[in-house]
């Protein structure tokens, strides 16, 4: 079993962590469009649009996506960590912290990156850069044990 187990890591894929705490994923604090469905300019975040468009993606081109509750940097939000593929993380990749993660152009960068294989493997597109952010210190702490 333990041999399984350690395959199963080598053909890891690409992973984006898509937070969905108390500020990121919230119409409240982030108001979500009400003009998508009708054709119309979008204000705001469509939040749960993001969060299908990630996972359709997701099926298409084979990475992962998972949410989860609050990873930190709240004045940043919505944030997006785009884990490495096992592949990624032998060629050096490390997790990437998109921050202001809001708008449609954002997530097809962020869906064209892993779709591409992600960290380590190909290189973001120049735009998305601009978003990337510090992880809090803890996580930081954390991936060094």
């Amino acid at each position: 079993m333990p041999s399984t187990l350690i395959g199963a890591a080598r053909q890891r894929p690409c992973t984006l962590v898509v937070c969905r705490g108390c500020c990121c994923g919230d119409p409240r604090k982030l108001p979500q469009s009400r003009l998508r469905s009708t054709g119309g300019t979008p204000i705001g975040t469509d939040h749960a649009w993001q969060l299908e468009r990630l996972r359709a993606a997701a099926a298409e081109h084979g990475f992962q996506v998972r949410t989860t509750d609050c990873l930190g940097p709240c004045d940043q939000a919505n944030v997006i960590v785009v884990q490495p593929s096992a592949a990624g993380r032998r060629a050096g990749g490390r997790a990437t912290w998109v921050g202001f993660a809001m708008d449609d152009d954002c997530t097809e960068e962020i869906l064209q990156w892993a779709a591409a294989g992600g960290p380590g493997v190909a290189e973001p597109p120049v735009t998305l850069e601009l978003q990337f952010i510090q992880p809090p210190r803890d996580a930081r702490v954390r991936s060094r044990r």
